[in-house]
């Protein structure tokens, strides 16, 4: 399956540095964001570590044939433990972390229907956008998160409740808990949305979805889906990346 992709990643209007990271691997087989947290430039040293460590695990690991699933998995792990190892080293650095999500397109062999596995940590988000209609598939690792699950917050207090960035897991503890991994089908025309809570803090899923349906391109969906979050005060650091998934030639070789 053939696919379009694009990112983009701005500090903001009120940040002094970002500290997301993303990146795009050029033939289209994974993307990362990752959203630093920390004192100083910590957080932007723990978003870049995760970025690096689970690009390296991945490009090493995907012609082995492992599961989706288990690279994934094995790769936030790499990550996490990275992290440790440099607050070991820089222990003025130990309240570093940063969350997390990445995407892997993935063709089985059999000629099965293409997918796309999804890994999550933290309240960065996937989303997927089919026949104008916008659907989050991840689920953030947050306090608010829970309670509205709980049923003890509405979704709209959750917005704006002053635990939302109260993180519940995130790359750079511990006691990391299990990460979020599941597959998504893929058809042609979807779109996939992976950004930092610097967007989705500024923009409600309705404005995202507008911004995606009126800007097809996705250089300049993600271009205007950053302005557009700036234009409602660019309070966080803001990192879009873009996916176009195109029908799939009949000569095409699987990915990976």
């Amino acid at each position: 399956m053939k696919s379009a992709f694009a990112g983009r990643t701005d500090k903001g209007l009120v940040r002094a540095i970002n500290q997301d990271a993303y990146y795009i691997d050029p033939q289209g087989r994974f993307f990362i964001v990752a959203d630093g947290m920390g004192g100083h430039a910590a957080g932007q040293e723990a978003s870049r570590i995760a970025k690096e460590t689970i690009c390296a695990y991945l490009e090493e690991r995907l012609v082995k044939m492992e599961t989706p699933e288990v690279l994934l998995k094995e790769a936030f792990r790499s990550a996490n433990r990275a992290i440790i190892e440099d607050q070991t080293v820089h222990p003025e650095n130990a309240d570093m972390g940063t969350t997390a999500v990445a995407a892997l397109l993935y063709q089985p062999e059999d000629s099965a229907p293409p997918e796309l596995w999804c890994a999550n940590l933290g309240d960065s988000r996937i989303y997927r956008f089919r026949d104008n209609h916008l659907e989050q598939v991840t689920e953030d690792d947050t306090w608010v998160a829970q309670a509205v699950k709980a049923g003890a917050l509405q979704a709209e207090e959750a917005r704006v409740h002053p635990w939302r960035h109260v993180l519940s897991q995130c790359l750079g503890r511990e006691d990391m808990g299990e990460v979020e991994i599941f597959s998504l089908d893929l058809q042609p025309g979807d779109r996939i949305l992976l950004c930092s809570d610097g967007l989705t803090e500024e923009l409600s899923d309705e404005q995202i979805a507008l911004e995606l349906e009126n800007h097809r391109d996705c250089e300049t969906s993600v271009v205007r889906l950053v302005e557009a979050a700036k234009e409602e005060g660019g309070r966080d650091n803001i990192t879009v990346i873009s996916i176009a998934i195109a029908a799939v030639d009949a000569d095409d070789s699987p990915t990976p």
